[in-house]
């Protein structure tokens, strides 16, 4: 039974999942909206620096290509990213690999900020590159580290801090990129370069922090280690049933970590990866990036003059945040199933309205005003569903032997999707023009159907009692007691 230990301080969790947040996530919502604002900028000084290295000038096409692959060199980072989190969690711990990670986010931002100086656009293409590595480690990092850091009870609402972190992120991107701030032609390196600030906090925070109790325990086998990181994030006190849960778990699983190839041909395992990349590494195929492109036409349909479009796009950024911070109030309540077959439905018929109302724009005036309310409804369930759940149930459902695999592949996917989505999404609205979200609103009304009869619920179960529910799925209702003894390893 645990006991309280002399001498440590109780640095709780609320505090941990703040610095995780800085340096976590947070990373990965400013990368993606940061970019938008400095891209004529950017255009300019490349076209500029070609014509004083070789004394031509750049064609517009060439120009917009060298522009997309700064943009998309992001996504390629990401993928390697998360495909090496998983191995470089468990051999240098959750705490050490995040710490490592803010340094490669450091010298991206170094290379942003001397491209101009140094007269190289390849600079930036090297330091989104970077960025890339470091936001996909920590996407899937920060997630794994603080669900693994939360007691069974706080799970959820801890959990669901990544996707605020990410809103967050998100929301300050648009916010600094502001021509008012640092959006100028004058200040778009420093303006790339911002990603050096939350790197730098948690660099200096994190090391007073502890491991996470279950990697210390589980993977390490230190349990005077596991007790100490538990008292000084729950503080003082037994937790003698998370102890347990624990050790079951340890005992359950008998073997260290397993890689990618176990996990996909592991059949106790089939449906809960099946359910992880369907809801969460698929997660791009709700068309959230989509909308997002489409706003800014809606609002300016809408009667928004074009130099105020940015300020109201900073409402969507806030409502995302918003319904971050009720998804982490709700999601240990009404549950995980609940919010996302629930928001999963909502999400479907604003995409079904929104294809009605972009269709008929020009016949009724007002229709524009509809559109726009339809992308807030739209942010708001994304935020109260996909997007707060996802970041807890790649925790929830697999054991901690298989969890940095099911990390890596999940990132990967994820990845994959943003890089592809991003790329052939513009063609796609070319071809199909206001009914370009018709595969979004399949993918949401499959996924809806998918969470209401076949997900199982996780909320206030152990992961013992989970592992239970998916063997029902992997090995059928009735299965025989040789099925029983092989699933119960893990």
């Amino acid at each position: 039974m645990a006991r309280p230990i002399p001498g440590v301080l109780p640095l709780n969790l609320p505090l941990l999942t703040l610095v995780l947040g800085i340096g976590g996530t947070f990373q990965y919502g400013l990368h993606i909206s940061l970019i938008n604002s400095p891209s004529k900028y950017v255009q300019r000084f490349i076209n500029s620096t070609w014509e004083k290295r070789y004394g031509t000038i750049l064609h517009p096409d060439t120009i917009m290509l060298l522009w997309t692959t700064i943009v998309s060199v992001y996504s390629i980072g990401g993928l390697l990213g998360s495909s090496i989190v998983g191995h470089l969690s468990f051999v240098f711990g959750r705490k050490k690999t995040q710490l490592y990670n803010n340094l490669v986010a450091i010298l991206g931002a170094v290379l942003m900020c001397m491209s101009r100086a140094a007269q190289s656009f390849e600079m930036i293409m090297l330091g989104r590159f970077l960025y890339g590595i470091n936001a996909g480690v920590s996407l899937n990092l920060h997630t794994m580290y603080i669900g693994e850091c939360a007691p069974q009870s706080k799970r959820g609402i801890v959990t669901a801090s990544v996707s605020f972190a990410i809103a967050m992120g998100r929301f300050m991107g648009f916010v600094i990129g502001l021509r008012e701030l640092l959006g100028t032609e004058e200040l778009w390196p420093y303006l790339l370069a911002c990603s050096a600030v939350p790197a730098l906090i948690q660099l200096l925070t994190l090391p007073f922090f502890p491991e996470s109790p279950r990697y210390l325990l589980i993977d390490k086998g230190d349990k005077e280690g596991c007790l100490k990181a538990m008292q000084q994030l729950w503080g003082p006190g037994e937790h003698s049933t998370e102890l347990k849960s624990m050790l079951a778990e340890k005992a359950a699983i008998g073997e260290q970590m397993k890689g990618l190839k176990d996990l996909l041909v592991d059949r106790t395992v089939r449906w809960q990866i099946i359910s992880v990349l369907l809801i969460c590494g698929a997660m791009q195929l709700i068309g959230i990036n989509a909308v997002y492109f489409y706003a800014y036409d809606i609002f300016h349909n809408a009667g928004i003059p074009a130099n105020e479009v940015p300020y109201v796009s900073l409402g969507i950024g806030l409502m995302e945040m918003l319904t971050a911070v009720l998804c982490g109030f709700l999601i240990d309540r009404l549950g995980r199933k609940t919010l996302l077959w629930v928001n999963y439905t909502i999400l479907a018929l604003s995409l079904s309205f929104l294809t009605a109302t972009l269709t008929f724009q020009d016949k009724y005036s007002w229709l524009p005003y509809v559109s726009s309310m339809l992308i807030f409804i739209f942010t708001m369930s994304f935020g109260l569903g996909p997007g707060g759940v996802t970041c807890v149930l790649p925790t929830e459902l697999f054991v901690q032997c298989y969890r940095p695999a099911a990390y890596a592949i999940c990132g990967a996917f994820l990845w994959l999707g943003l890089f592809v989505i991003g790329l052939a999404f513009p063609f796609i609205e070319e071809a199909l023009g206001t009914f370009c979200f018709i595969f979004f609103l399949v993918y949401c009304i499959l996924m809806a159907m998918y969470s209401f009869w076949i997900l199982p619920e996780t909320k206030d179960r152990t992961m013992m009692e989970i592992l239970e529910s998916f063997n029902k799925l992997n090995f059928g209702a009735k299965k025989d007691k040789e099925d029983k003894l092989v699933c119960t390893r893990l």
